[in-house]
């Protein structure tokens, strides 16, 4: 049984390690790699897409931002929805130059209903082939001055989708924001990054996209209504064969939640998001992998597999063990209980706050707070993360429904940087 259980664990870890070896290849890429250089020989016309609930305290900053865009103003068009709002959202969105359109619908909830709906209303109203492309943000979201020229640098290298650089308006809140911040800084310079420089897919993360007109009428509109929209578009966009791009020079800001509270119910919609995703368009990714043999599928099932998962089993089956060990009387199996339980926590700890250092050290000048505060969040990381754990279980059993998450913070780029 010894001898089990040892296989048991080098089994898991090999499992591990083989599966998500390549994102340590993606550091080293990002290190030694050379980045490129992108130029558009045209400058193209766009329409800004918000979907907006109850956020008339940040998203007059938001459109502010949008004016002082170092790309010619006639080219960009802005269209709020205010979706389900009982503030006056649309009222502080119409006052900042936005065409704005009221939404009230209660049984069809989620920002993949509402964007759909706005493009609908644009369809009408001029057509979406007026447009090159729509750019897709959050209300909370603020941008830097050559967030559109440099992503019109990308997408006029024929990129259909392309993603940006999300830094974050609050990381020295507290221990929470960084962690989500932490992750996206991660997340843009080794995830999407990476995968720029080796030719292959990036995949959008929640907000700060821009689509080609031509996916959205290919796609009817916007047909993503699953609990993660940005993710199974990403994941269907990679099924079918897209290739999305990253613009790193696009700098765009959003606010972090701060209270836990908040913080379990936006991951656990995430969560029980990814599951969704991985049933509905696993058995297709599977087939790219296997069929095409195509990195990129490969990438995004990884992305959705549910690591957290894998990794409280392994810790259950040891405690199990270990347990049976002292009933049993085999102080053996107790003393590796122990250790691999030990062991396994200790290492992904190591793995996550090395993750997060070289991306502390690389992106150091923008993080926006206190030196030590940047120093302190490293070791408060990895705890961040696995506190996904029990999301990650309670999502499987849960009815999770679109909540809202309140966004406080108006701040414009320079007070950030400040």
């Amino acid at each position: 049984m010894d001898t089990c259980i040892r296989y048991l664990n080098f089994a898991i870890l090999l499992l591990f390690t083989l599966c998500y070896s390549y994102q340590a290849v993606f550091v080293l890429i990002r290190w030694f790699g050379k980045k490129k250089k992108y130029q558009a020989k045209t400058q193209h016309r766009y329409a800004v897409i918000i979907s907006a609930r109850n956020e008339r305290a940040v998203i007059g900053g938001l459109l502010d931002s949008i004016h002082r865009q170092n790309y010619p103003s006639e080219l960009v068009d802005i269209y709020v929805v205010a979706d389900n709002c009982t503030d006056d959202t649309a009222a502080v969105a119409r006052a900042h130059g936005a065409v704005v359109y009221e939404r009230f619908n209660h049984v069809q909830i989620g920002k993949g209903y509402a964007l759909n709906y706005l493009f609908r209303c644009i369809e009408e109203r001029v057509g979406l082939d007026t447009y090159d492309g729509f750019l897709v943000f959050d209300a909370d979201n603020v941008l830097d001055e050559n967030y559109i020229t440099s992503m019109n640098d990308v997408f006029d290298q024929g990129y259909p989708v392309v993603t940006s650089y999300r830094n974050s308006k609050n990381y020295g809140s507290n221990w929470i924001s960084a962690g989500y911040a932490l992750w996206f800084l991660r997340e843009s310079k080794y995830l999407n990054g990476a995968r720029m420089q080796c030719g292959t897919s990036c995949a959008i993360s929640g907000t700060g996209f821009l689509v080609a007109s031509e996916v959205i009428r290919e796609n009817h509109g916007w047909k993503h209504h699953l609990l993660t929209e940005d993710i199974e578009f990403s994941t269907d966009s990679i099924i079918q064969g897209r290739v999305i791009g990253y613009s790193e020079d696009a700098v765009l800001y959003d606010e972090q939640p701060v209270h836990f509270r908040e913080s379990w119910n936006q991951r656990l919609r995430w969560s029980k998001g990814f599951y969704q995703v991985l049933g509905s368009y696993g058995k297709r990714l599977a087939e790219g992998i296997v069929k095409h043999h195509s990195f990129q599928c490969y990438d995004m099932m990884m992305t959705l597999a549910p690591a957290t998962l894998l990794t409280l089993l392994t810790i259950v089956v040891n405690l199990v063990f270990g347990f049976a060990g002292v009933i049993l009387g085999h102080t053996s199996w107790t003393v590796m209980m122990l250790e691999a339980v030990g062991g396994n926590l200790f290492g992904i700890y190591m793995s996550l706050f090395f993750f997060g250092l070289i991306t502390t050290i690389t992106e150091w000048k923008r993080i926006h707070c206190h030196a030590g505060k940047k120093i302190l969040y490293l070791f408060t990381f990895p705890i961040f993360i696995f506190t996904y754990i029990p999301i990650a279980v309670v999502a499987i059993f849960k009815k999770v429904t679109w909540v809202p998450i309140p966004h406080t913070i108006a701040k414009n780029v320079q007070e950030i940087r400040s």
